[in-house]
């Protein structure tokens, strides 16, 4: 059964799901969600997602929305295929929720307002708020000085091994570094670049880019 995601292979919360289910070699279907035109307040969409967001997936009979759910879901369905990506121990599975907490509260939020005020309003044709970007880049600062120290300690987020806490942050990253040119946050940061230069050489990774024709 192929799964479905609903959603812009090149929205950010799409590709955590889709590069989550091609680490695991799960096929899937995107099933394109024009955003800009209001597509996601369908009700064909709210059906799925109730608050008009995406992605959503479909599994056979099986549905659900919320990105990171969704990658916790997959990584568990198939822990015997592909990469572990929860962690095998208690301890470590604690440590990729503790990182996935983090980039969900903590980074994910301030990288969307930066993407919102510099690449949406701006293709609306609505004029940015550069005072809450500067707010926004200066606590950013302050989250990647946190990682590199914990990346001085530990190869990936929550240890030894790739897992949802690094795959989590790929989408968002990109954009920082492609979109709203503030890949410094990145490069200014020795082992954060290290860091995601593994990560984002990955083939799941690199496969996802070259579907999103990037």
């Amino acid at each position: 059964m192929v799964v479905k995601v609903y959603g812009p292979v090149r929205a950010a919360c799409p590709q955590r799901v889709m590069v989550c289910l091609l680490e695991k070699g799960v096929e899937f279907e995107v099933v394109h969600v024009d955003l800009q035109a209001g597509e996601q307040k369908q009700p064909h969409i709210l059906a799925r997602q109730p608050f008009g967001q995406v992605p959503a997936i479909e599994d056979g009979n099986f549905k659900l929305f919320e990105s990171r759910a969704i990658v916790r879901y997959y990584a568990a369905k198939y822990a015997d295929r592909g990469p572990n990506l929860l962690g095998t121990t208690l301890e470590e599975k604690a440590l990729v929720d503790q990182w996935l907490e983090v980039e969900s509260h903590n980074f994910n939020d301030l990288v969307y307002a930066v993407v919102l005020q510099l690449v949406v309003l701006p293709s609306m044709g609505e004029t940015s708020d550069l005072a809450l970007v500067r707010a926004c880049e200066e606590k950013l600062k302050k989250v990647f000085d946190v990682y590199e120290e914990r990346l001085s300690k530990s190869t990936y987020l929550a240890g030894r091994s790739f897992t949802l806490a690094d795959l989590s942050h790929l989408p968002a990253i990109r954009f920082l570094m492609d979109e709203v040119k503030m890949g410094h946050l990145v490069t200014e940061r020795k082992n954060v670049t290290a860091w995601w230069e593994k990560i984002s050489n990955r083939p799941a990774w690199k496969k996802l880019m070259r579907l999103a024709q990037y």
